[in-house]
């Protein structure tokens, strides 16, 4: 199985990324306006609901295999037992799951006929194989399985969702999407795997190595679920939530844009390092680590000098506490893009699940006991402020597990230009904001003027890591113009 490209890769899960969150926020203007504040906390505090029950019937499985595919990528016998003995150990166990959540949510309460749509999502997450594929490095696959069913489900919303009465419609649309998605998948296997015997399966001896996995994955999943589920529960109006989970819409698709590289990066990694290149392991780090600095600190204040402007438009009217949750939780964009790096695209690959373990249960274990305290007196502002501790704590701690494998300082030093860039292009932007009355215009102007802006400082500052991607721009253009 020859290497893929890195950058191809990249690029398709970038897309594959996207597209998972954009259906939501395409439809955000949209849906906003129609179901309001109200509904779609609703839609959020229930899916946050079965989300821990898909994490616990997922038991870290995914990560798990993409990395052991990761593995033996090489190998097409081997990659076959591995897929049919972990799927089939997923399928069990989110079937585990699956019944505990209809006993406990479908038989009853108050949002009993919204859980009843929700198996559905489950039974979707139940046959997702994407894992496979990512292994494989095979993101192309993946990419044109959503573009296909998200364009199907965005179409789908603008024709059967025109009340609030639509809500249930809403959700039906949204669990479709999953299952369809994800059934879909599986028309390509045949292409990648080999037959195997049922009596060459081992289905259990993935328990251990899962299990290592599923914790440092609940405590990821609480401080990222917990917010949404908390503030729903302590705050009685779920408008809270509605204006919590619009502004982690917006937050969500440029995380994906960051963290896009993690997820091509792990099994890169994995690979290079089963081979024993160290030095190829170091070279990808430090070009993954200039990646995140390049593009969060111009998304950072980015998101500060437009969200003002942006949200009224966006949202439409009645949405204002929106601008100040994005502003006040965006730092994570930098937090988490770091944590990607030592986190999901290092210690994971490097099967040092301890360290990485120990990181997001420390990030949730302050994420709950600051949530606790602060969205009593602050609601979803305090579960924002909470969310920003804890990514701190993580990306601290496993920056401390991997002081030893790279030089920090040297690393946090070379964010120095990309910071200084920035905030030239905020007071840019702030003073563009200032000359221009009109939101729809003002963002237009302040968001071509501060790529401008930047793109300018970086090449001032001369920057080598921007020199370099120019030229391989240059080098592409020759290529092609020598080829035609």
């Amino acid at each position: 199985m020859s290497k893929k490209s890195l950058k191809k890769n990249y690029i398709y899960n970038l897309a594959y990324q996207v597209l998972i969150l954009i259906l939501p926020l395409i439809t955000a203007p949209y849906i906003s306006r129609v179901l309001g504040a109200e509904n779609i906390g609703i839609f959020s505090y229930t899916i946050s609901i079965s989300a821990y029950f898909i994490l616990f019937g997922s038991l870290g499985i995914a990560l798990y295999g993409k990395r052991e595919i990761a593995y033996n990528q090489k190998d097409k016998k081997k990659c076959s037992v591995i897929f049919w003995e972990i799927n089939m150990f997923r399928i069990l166990t989110m079937l585990i799951s699956l019944i505990v959540f209809y006993f406990v949510f479908v038989n009853g309460g108050q949002y009993s006929v919204y859980y009843k749509v929700l198996v559905l999502e489950i039974i979707g997450n139940c046959i997702d194989i994407s894992w496979f594929f990512q292994g494989l490095e095979e993101f192309k696959k993946t990419v044109i399985r959503n573009m296909l069913v998200k364009l199907i489900s965005l179409i789908c919303i603008f024709i059967f969702v025109k009340t609030p009465d639509d809500l249930l419609i809403y959700f039906l649309i949204y669990v479709a999407s999953i299952l369809i998605g994800n059934a879909s998948l599986w028309l390509y296997l045949p292409k990648f795997l080999n037959k195997v015997k049922l009596k060459e399966l081992k289905l259990f001896r993935h328990i251990k190595p899962t299990l290592s996995l599923f914790i440092p994955q609940i405590a990821i999943e609480i401080y990222t679920l917990l917010d949404r589920t908390m503030v729903g529960t302590i705050i009685a109006d779920k408008s809270e939530v509605g204006f919590y989970d619009q502004s982690q819409k917006i937050i969500k698709v440029l995380i994906a844009i960051i963290t896009s590289l993690g997820t091509v990066m792990m099994p890169r990694i994995a690979s290079s390092f089963a081979e024993g290149e160290k030095e190829k392991v170091q070279n990808y780090m430090k070009k993954s680590f200039n990646m995140v600095f390049l593009i969060a600190f111009p998304m950072i204040f980015g998101i500060i000098a437009t969200s003002k402007a942006f949200v009224p438009v966006f949202f439409g009217k009645g949405y204002d506490k929106v601008a100040i949750l994005m502003s006040i939780i965006c730092p994570i964009l930098l937090l988490i893009g770091l944590s990607n790096v030592t986190g999901t695209q290092f210690l994971l690959p490097t099967k040092r699940q301890k360290e990485y373990t120990i990181s997001v249960v420390c990030g949730a274990i302050i994420n709950f006991i600051f949530n606790s305290f602060l969205i009593i007196r602050l609601g979803a502002i305090g579960a924002s402020i909470g969310t920003i501790i804890a990514e701190f704590i993580v990306t601290s701690v496993q920056l401390y597990f991997v002081r030893k494998d790279f030089h920090i300082k040297t690393i946090l030093k070379s964010c120095i230009k990309y910071l200084v860039a920035s905030l030239i292009m905020f007071g840019v932007c702030i003073l563009t904001g200032n000359l221009v009355q009109e939101n729809k215009i003002k963002i237009i102007a302040q968001v071509t003027s501060g790529m401008l802006i930047y793109a300018i400082c970086l090449i001032i500052l001369k920057d080598k890591f921007v020199f370099e991607i120019l030229d391989e721009i240059k080098e592409k253009i020759k290529g092609k113009t020598k080829a035609n």
